[in-house]
C-alpha cells in the first residue's frame, strides 16, 4: 500500500535540510572560491596513472594522455549539479579556444547520473573531449577531486600545476554577469607558455563528493529504519522526480550518491530556504512560524549520525510507505488561470536583469481570491518571482507590497477559510521575474493559477511595505545598517513578514516599538537573496494604533561577498539586482473590518490614498507648495512631512503621472478618481 499526499498537504513540509546551529552562525551562506596552500590540492606532486573508460567504452590512462599532450585537464562535472550545469557552457568556451596540445577529460564521478543527459552533454562539445562516468567513484578519489566543479591541470611530465575552481562567476548562492578570475584559463595559459602558475589552488564551490575513506564507526540507524522518513518529510517536496530541485531524494542509491553534499549542507546551514532564529530546531518549544521547516534537533542527529557512520542500508522490510506525489496544481484546480502572452527568452549565461512582464485578467468584477498559485514555464531558471495587483491602467513595484511570490518550493499562497485577498476589477498583473541562468538557452512562460472564495471573508488579508527609499551603502562596508519604520495607523492582526533586498542583503531584523520599549518579532542572522521567504505567524501577532514596526537591513558591499557586482561604488535604491532595496513586507489583517468589494469603481490598493474633496486637495496643494512656483517637487514634500517618509516615495510617484519629478495640481486632482 502507498501512502497518498495532495501537494497541498506537503506544503507543512519543507523543503530543505536543515538550519545552522549556534556554532556555525558565522558561517557566510555565499562563499566563492579561496585560495588555498598548494600542498592541500597535491600541486607539485607526481599524479597517479588513474584509467577509466569513456562512454564510448574505450580505457583512457593518464600516462598515455600527458604522453602525447603538452597539458591534460581534468573537469569533474555532473548532469545534476547545479553548478556543474552552469559550468558546462564555461568549459565547452574554454575547448573551443584551446589548442590541440590540450586533451580535455571530463569526469562524471555522480553514481545516479543518468547516462543519456551524460550523452547529451558530451555531445554538445564541438571540439574533441573525453567524456567519462565514474560511478564508484573510484577515478575521481585518485586523482583527489572534492567537488563535482573541481579541475586538475596536469603538465607533459603528469605533475600537479594546478588544482581548483574554473572561476569565480557561479558559486552556491550568488552568480556575476563575468568572472573576476578565470583560473583555469590562466593556468593553461602559463603551461602553454612554459610560465609558473600564478595561482595554484583554490577550492571549487560545487556539490561536495564522497571520498573513499576507511570504514567507519557503525549505527543502529540504517536509510530504511530513519533517514528514509526524514528525507520524506524534509526533503522529498522538492527533492523528486519533477520537482523543483536538481536531483532526487527519493531512494537509498540517491542518497548515498548525494551523501556527503547532504552533510556539508547540514553542517553548515547553506540549504535550508529557513533563516529565523527562533526555529524549532533552536528550541524544544513549538516554532512560533507555520512554515518552519528547519530540522528538529533529533532528526538532525540522527541523520549526521547516520552520514558520519557507514551509511548502513538496512532492511527493506522497515522502509515507510512511499510518498506519491501529482503534478497537478497544489491549491487544486484553479478557477482561472492567467499566462504570459509570449514566451520570455532566456539566455544561456551571464546575469539578466530583472524581467517584467503584465498579464490583463480582463475580469468584469472584483473578487476575492482564497488561493493563489504561481507556476513557472522552466523551473530550472525562474529564481523567485514577485506578482502585484493593480487597477487597469495603474503600475505596481515593490513599494506597493506584493500580491503573489514565488520561490523555490514555495510557490502558493493558501488562505484558511475567511481570509481572502482583493483581485480588482480589470485588475493587471506585474509580474516582476528573476531568472537564473544555467547553461542553456531556453524560455519561460509563467502562469498564475487562483481560487475564488466561496463566499465574502471575514478578514481581506493585506500587504503594506516597510521602505526606505533613501539608502546610500558605501563603498566597501561589510556591515552597514540602514532603519526604515512603520506607524501602526489602526488596530491590526499581522499574519507574517517578508524581507526584501538584493545582492548585498546580510541580515534583516523586524521590531515591534510600543511605549518606548522594542521588541524583536523576527530576526534574520544570514538574509539569503536566493530565498524570499515569507515567515507567516502560526498566531497573527496584534499591533494598535501608535505602535511602531521597525526593520533594520544590513548589507554587505565589500570584497568578500561574492555576489557583489561592484564593491567600489556607493549602492543607492533601485530596480535591478546591481542596485539595492529595503522593503520589510508586512502581511496583515484589520479584525472587526467588514471586507466589501466595490465593483461600481475600481478598487484602490490598501496601501493608496483615500480619494479626496476638491476642496481638500486644494488645501494640500497650498500647504506642499512651499516656494509657490505651481508645482510640488519630492524635496518640498520632505521639508512639509518629515515624518512620513512614504509621501515622498511611493505616493509621490504613483500620483507623478508624468514621472517627471513634480506634481501639478491637474495630478493631484486625479486622486478624486
Amino acid at each position: 500500500m502507498m501512502m497518498r499526499f495532495s501537494i497541498a498537504v506537503m506544503l507543512t513540509l519543507c523543503t530543505a535540510l536543515t538550519i545552522a546551529t549556534a556554532e556555525d552562525e558565522q558561517v557566510p551562506v555565499r562563499q566563492g572560491p579561496r585560495m588555498l596552500n598548494g600542498s592541500t590540492r597535491g600541486i607539485g606532486k607526481l599524479m597517479p596513472n588513474a584509467k577509466l573508460v569513456d562512454l564510448a567504452g574505450k580505457s583512457h590512462s593518464l600516462s598515455d594522455l600527458t604522453s602525447r599532450h603538452q597539458a591534460v585537464v581534468i573537469a569533474m562535472t555532473s548532469t545534476s549539479c547545479p553548478l556543474s550545469k552552469r559550468y558546462l557552457s564555461t568549459l565547452r568556451q574554454l575547448v573551443k579556444q584551446s589548442n590541440d596540445d590540450v586533451a580535455w577529460l571530463l569526469v562524471n564521478p555522480v553514481a545516479t547520473d543518468e547516462r543519456a543527459a551524460m550523452q547529451a552533454a558530451a555531445s554538445s562539445f564541438r571540439s574533441p573531449i573525453i567524456y567519462a562516468h565514474d560511478p564508484e567513484g573510484s577515478f575521481a578519489s585518485a586523482v583527489g577531486a572534492v567537488t563535482t566543479t573541481d579541475t586538475i591541470v596536469l603538465d607533459a611530465s603528469r605533475t600537479v600545476v594546478y588544482h581548483g575552481a574554473i572561476d569565480d562567476q557561479y558559486g552556491f548562492g550568488y552568480s556575476i554577469d563575468s568572472p573576476r578570475h578565470r583560473y583555469l584559463a590562466d593556468a593553461l595559459t602559463a603551461v602553454e607558455t612554459g610560465q609558473a602558475v600564478s595561482v595554484k589552488a583554490t577550492d571549487a564551490p560545487g556539490c561536495v563528493l564522497t571520498q573513499n575513506h576507511a570504514p567507519r564507526a557503525s549505527t543502529q540507524i540504517t536509510y530504511h529504519n530513519r533517514v528514509s522518513r526524514i528525507m520524506q518529510q524534509r526533503c522529498q517536496n522538492c527533492h523528486r522526480d519533477g520537482g523543483v530541485a536538481p536531483f532526487a531524494l527519493t531512494t537509498f542509491a540517491e542518497v548515498e550518491a548525494h551523501s556527503a553534499m547532504i552533510e556539508q549542507v547540514v553542517r553548515r546551514g547553506i540549504m535550508p530556504p529557513w533563516f529565523a532564529s527562533d526555529s524549532a530546531s533552536d528550541t524544544d518549544q513549538l516554532s512560533p512560524w507555520s512554515n518552519d521547516c528547519s530540522l528538529e534537533e533529533g532528526e538532525k542527529r540522527d541523520l549526521l549520525e547516520w552520514l558520519d557512520g557507514s551509511l548502513t542500508e538496512g532492511d527493506p522490510n522497515d522502509a515507510p510507505q512511499p510518498l506519491i506525489f501529482t503534478s497537478e496544481w497544489e491549491i487544486g484546480e484553479p478557477d482561472a488561470v492567467f499566462q504570459f502572452a509570449e514566451p520570455q527568452v532566456i539566455k544561456a549565461t551571464g546575469v539578466m536583469p530583472y524581467q517584467n512582464v503584465v498579464i490583463d485578467t480582463h475580469l468584469d468584477e472584483d473578487k476575492w481570491v482564497q488561493a493563489i498559485e504561481v507556476r513557472p514555464g522552466d523551473r530550472s531558471v525562474v529564481h523567485h518571482v514577485i506578482v502585484f495587483a493593480n487597477r487597469s491602467g495603474g503600475s505596481s513595484d515593490e513599494r506597493d507590497g506584493f500580491w503573489g511570490v514565488y520561490v523555490p518550493g514555495n510557490s502558493s499562497l493558501i488562505y484558511p477559510e475567511g481570509f481572502a485577498k482583493r483581485l480588482p476589477k480589470n485588475a493587471k498583473l506585474h509580474f516582476q521575474m528573476h531568472y537564473t541562468l544555467n547553461g542553456t538557452a531556453t524560455t519561460d512562460q509563467t502562469s498564475i493559477g487562483v481560487i475564488y472564495a466561496k463566499a465574502p471573508p471575514r478578514h481581506e488579508v493585506r500587504v503594506a511595505g516597510i521602505i526606505n527609499e533613501h539608502i546610500a551603502i558605501p563603498p566597501g562596508a561589510s556591515n552597514h545598517a540602514e532603519v526604515a519604520t512603520l506607524r501602526v495607523p489602526g488596530d491590526a492582526r499581522v499574519m507574517g513578514f517578508l524581507p526584501h533586498m538584493h545582492l548585498r542583503g546580510k541580515a534583516a531584523r523586524y521590531e515591534l516599538i510600543r511605549d518606548g520599549s522594542s521588541t524583536t518579532i523576527l530576526d534574520i542572522p544570514r538574509y539569503d537573496f536566493n530565498w524570499q521567504l515569507l515567515y507567516r505567524y502560526r498566531d497573527p501577532i496584534a499591533v494598535s494604533l501608535g505602535d511602531k514596526i521597525r526593520f533594520t537591513s544590513w548589507y554587505d558591499n565589500s570584497n568578500n561577498n561574492p555576489a557583489n557586482p561592484d564593491s567600489s561604488k556607493t549602492v543607492y535604491w533601485g530596480q535591478q539586482t546591481y542596485d539595492e532595496m529595503q522593503v520589510g513586507y508586512v502581511e496583515y489583517y484589520v479584525p472587526g473590518e467588514k471586507p466589501k468589494l466595490q465593483n461600481a469603481k475600481a478598487t484602490a490598493p490598501a496601501s493608496s490614498i483615500r480619494p479626496a474633496s476638491s476642496m481638500q486637495n486644494k488645501a494640500l496643494f497650498r500647504r506642499l507648495d512651499l516656494n509657490r512656483d505651481g508645482v510640488i517637487t519630492k524635496q518640498e514634500v520632505r521639508q512639509a512631512l518629515p515624518d512620513d517618509p512614504h509621501a515622498a516615495g511611493p505616493v509621490f510617484d504613483r500620483i507623478d503621472v508624468d514621472q517627471n519629478g513634480e506634481v501639478t495640481r491637474p495630478e493631484l486632482s486625479k486622486l478624486n478618481q
